[in-house]
């Protein structure tokens, strides 16, 4: 980790006049609100302060900064980045940025796919509130909940759990140890126990959110509306998370677990994962199995490989016997599967890698970040075996590239399409992610890495979900439309992407964001805007 930031900040240091950061906002209003308001924890880009502190600055910028397409030096840079340490500085640090009128990015784990949460893409003086302070979750065995601060990782949430209660309770969300719950959880949080108990937001109970006018509300003074919104809506559109109220989920003392490469070529795979549609969304709610596919290295276009990644809630003999029952074409074998803990099971599928252990699901560093580009889709009828092929006869010829197929199913098809404001339940068999990440050393061919996987995308428009082409809004995608004039913006124009990730949803989402937000303060190029924008209203 070292290395990474020697190398960057010489960079930046060599290059710091390059980078783009809109200083027309006097910083002083701000430092001296903060100060003022004792949040001393701050730090200010160096070209807007006497002394240069660059390396102070870009180490807390790209910690949590995930996605290195958005750390070049043309991307905009923020003026402040504030990292507060309690409820109350929190609440500060909002309202001082609003008083001095600077536009607000809150981050929790960085894992934005398009570096919302870094990132301002309109010109205007913008601040980052980073939550990495803000990370305590606590743990109420008698009441079966939690309380988890917005700046915890799902990583430190599993551990806690897991840990206080012994194993017994563990937590529904997404397997990468250190993505941030704010955002997650905002964006509904998919994950291999939704199958069983639904998204992570399905199971929030509460929530302490800071409004647009620095009050901190909770369920009961947000109001119905409001609460049903953040469930679902995404980052950035509400306010603020300072925590969530989850319900602890049990799990038993022993799941099975397993990831099965099967290689070979395009058409003896596509008939594999052809015969996965009729298998992985209909298993019993506590299976879980996925797929991920991708090309072959080293070989000539024709041969690809996928990865089974599968836990069932229970023995290992009996998950063998259910997979060899309703899908003989996987031939798993005993030797393949893993007795384990449910909280050795998410050490298992974080990617953490070789040597590492439970603890390190705490660690909130990502150690091998890359550029990538990603985009989703949602799958309702079984893809034909011509499609399919299709599809893997893409993959074939770039190596870089893979998609995961997600299954639906179980609890998620029971779970009313409204109930909160994710809506895709009923009728979704599986959930299609296609990602594409590069090094460094390709960041010449940016153009033609996204440039495929727009192809990819378009090549599969007859196989999903249309009239809208449905999305999911935590793998961020501007190619389905932003706004970055927000000085005109107004429903129909955030119709154009709302629908796509919230599909009927999305009038009742506008509603509400115009009740509680109607001078959208809290805004970026994908939110939920309102009906209008009140000529009363400042924008800055």
């Amino acid at each position: 980790m070292a290395n990474f930031f020697y190398r960057i900040n010489l960079i930046f240091m060599l290059l710091a006049p390059l980078c783009i950061v809109s200083l027309s906002q006097p910083s002083h209003l701000i430092t001296s609100c903060l100060t003022h308001n004792h949040v001393t924890n701050f730090t200010l880009h160096p070209t807007s302060q006497n002394h240069l502190n660059t390396s102070s600055y870009y180490n807390l910028l790209l910690f949590s900064l995930q996605n290195l397409r958005f750390s070049t030096l043309e991307n905009p840079k923020p003026n402040v980045i504030i990292l507060p340490e309690s409820k109350e500085q929190l609440v500060s640090s909002f309202l001082c940025a609003k008083k001095s009128a600077y536009e607000v990015r809150v981050r929790s784990g960085g894992h934005s796919y398009e570096g919302v949460s870094s990132v301002s893409r309109d010109g205007k003086p913008f601040v980052i509130i980073d939550m990495i302070n803000l990370d305590k979750v606590v743990v109420d065995l008698r009441l079966k909940t939690a309380w988890v601060e917005g700046g915890a990782t799902v990583g430190q949430v599993y551990y806690t759990i897991a840990k206080q209660s012994k194993g017994v309770y563990g937590f529904s969300g997404g397997s990468c140890s250190t993505i941030g719950v704010g955002g997650h959880f905002l964006g509904g949080g998919f994950g291999f126990l939704s199958r069983k108990y639904g998204l992570a937001a399905d199971n929030v109970m509460d929530v302490l959110l800071v409004g647009p006018t620095g009050q901190v509300l909770d369920r009961a003074s947000m109001g119905e509306d409001v609460f049903w919104a953040v469930r679902g809506v995404g980052g950035g559109s509400f306010g603020i998370v300072y925590a969530w109220k989850i319900k602890l989920l049990k799990v038993p003392p022993k799941v099975t677990a397993f990831q099965v490469s099967r290689n070979g070529h395009v058409d003896s795979i596509s008939q594999l994962v052809h015969n996965w549609q009729e298998v992985g969304p209909y298993l019993h709610d506590d299976f879980y199995l996925s797929i991920s596919i991708g090309a072959n290295n080293g070989e000539n276009g024709t041969n690809v490989v996928t990865t089974f990644s599968g836990q069932y809630l229970g023995d290992k003999l009996k998950a063998i016997s259910i997979l060899n029952n309703v899908f003989p074409e996987l031939r798993i074998r005993e030797d393949e599967c893993q007795d384990m803990s449910w909280i050795e099971s998410v050490l298992y599928f974080s990617g953490l890698g070789e040597g590492t252990t439970i603890n390190d699901l705490k660690n909130r560093y990502l150690q091998s970040k890359n550029y990538y580009k990603a985009k989703s889709d949602y799958v309702t009828t079984p893809i034909p075996i011509k499609g399919i092929r299709g599809a893997m006869e893409i993959l074939a010829k770039e190596h870089k590239g893979n998609i995961i197929l997600d299954p639906y199913g179980g609890k998620m098809a029971r779970i009313a399409n409204d109930s909160i404001a994710f809506p895709h339940r009923k009728g979704n068999l599986f959930s299609i992610q296609y990602l594409l990440s590069w090094e460094n050393e390709d960041v010449s061919n940016n153009d033609r890495y996204i440039g495929w996987i727009r192809g990819f995308y378009e090549y599969m428009a007859p196989f999903v979900s249309s009239n809208p082409r449905a999305a999911y809004v935590n793998y961020l995608d501007f190619d389905l439309g932003e706004e970055l004039d927000y000085n005109v913006v107004d429903s129909m124009n955030g119709r154009v992407w709302g629908e796509k990730y919230f599909l009927n949803n999305y009038e009742r989402l506008v509603k509400a964001k115009t009740i509680f937000d109607p001078c959208n303060f809290f805004r970026y190029p994908q939110g939920i805007p309102p009906m209008s924008i009140n000529k009363k209203c400042h924008n800055p």
